[in-house]
């Protein structure tokens, strides 16, 4: 069954993407601009595809996660305003913390309102720093089949099949875009793809949690090197006490780009180490709590190690210019 969502939601998504990139080339256009990566205009419509592939399970998968797949095609219709027609900071905020809440408020409730908040937190922090490590070839498309193929694996082991279906979905659907997104781009998720992505990636994870299909720390896990990247880039940026707001290029991934190993070592790069978390975290997942804290610190330790390497290459790489 799932292997029959993952082949009809790939052919599905493979067939938006190439659409997208004809009749409807120049739809959306990503223009480039100072904290760009690219220097020619790429559509920024990629997402659109992996929604229609997502779509595929949604008649077996709605029954149980409507809710999640519907906020995230909300987000989606909101963000594709955005990329379209333009939409202030502040609305999208809104409509991502009203996500937040709604899903926090359906899936958890009744719960001490402090974990709610906190969580709350996180749902909408996840949605948006999706959205900000998009910003080089590959890399979001990567941790998409990366990181939903896993949550896939775990709940199939789980039997948790609904869940299992839309994970593959979204994977599989991930895996046509990326084709067309890995180095040169041909198209970008824009923020129609990135924000449904990481509200999902993060709603799921909850899902997973409350229905048993794994520890709290496994989706933070699958996910840490979209979530160490992000989180680290902005305490720094806060501690220089940068308008952390605007567009930069400061970002572990955009560095090892702009350090001249090109997207596409990045993108390598980042896989390697996307595998290692999710491949951690689901060795981890069903073990004793000893070992699940040993392959939480083994995957950290990695993840710190290749930050640390960035960062001692990019500071001689910043006196040498």
């Amino acid at each position: 069954m799932l292997l029959g969502y993952a082949v009809l939601s790939f052919l599905v998504a493979f067939a938006v993407v190439r659409v997208l990139l004809w009749p409807f080339a120049r739809f959306a256009l990503d223009q480039p601009n100072e904290r760009s990566l690219h220097v020619k205009p790429v559509p920024r419509t990629g997402g659109l595809a992996v929604l229609a592939g997502t779509a595929v399970a949604i008649p077996y998968a709605a029954t149980s996660l409507w809710l999640p797949i519907l906020m995230a095609f909300l987000l989606a219709l909101v963000s594709l305003y955005g990329d379209v027609w333009g939409l202030g900071s502040r609305l999208r905020l809104a409509a991502h913390i009203a996500a937040g809440i709604l899903i926090a408020w359906y899936v958890l409730s009744p719960m001490h309102p402090l974990e709610m908040v906190l969580l709350i937190v996180a749902v909408v922090w996840v949605t948006n720093l999706y959205n900000f490590m998009d910003g080089a070839d590959g890399i979001a498309g990567g941790m998409a089949v990366v990181g939903f193929g896993a949550y896939a694996i775990a709940a199939g082991l789980s039997d948790k099949l609904a869940l299992a279906a839309l994970c593959t979905a979204i994977a599989a659907a991930s895996a046509a875009f990326l084709l067309h997104n890995f180095h040169p781009a041909r198209i970008f998720l824009g923020d129609v793809g990135s924000i449904p992505l990481g509200f999902l990636a993060a709603a799921l994870g909850i899902v997973g949690w409350r229905n048993d299909a794994w520890p709290l720390w496994f989706p933070l896990l699958v996910f840490a090197p979209f979530n160490a990247d992000a989180t680290i880039t902005l305490l720094r940026r806060l501690l220089r006490r940068e308008k952390v707001w605007r567009p930069h290029r400061e970002h572990y991934y955009q560095r090892i780009v702009r350090m001249g190993l090109g997207h596409r070592a990045s993108a390598l790069i980042g896989y390697a180490v996307m595998v290692f978390c999710a491949g951690s975290a689901l060795l981890g997942r069903a073990q004793p709590p000893a070992l699940q804290a040993a392959a939480f610190a083994a995957a950290s330790s990695v993840l710190a190690a290749v930050a640390l390497w960035v960062d001692v290459r990019w500071a001689r790489f910043a006196d040498n210019s």
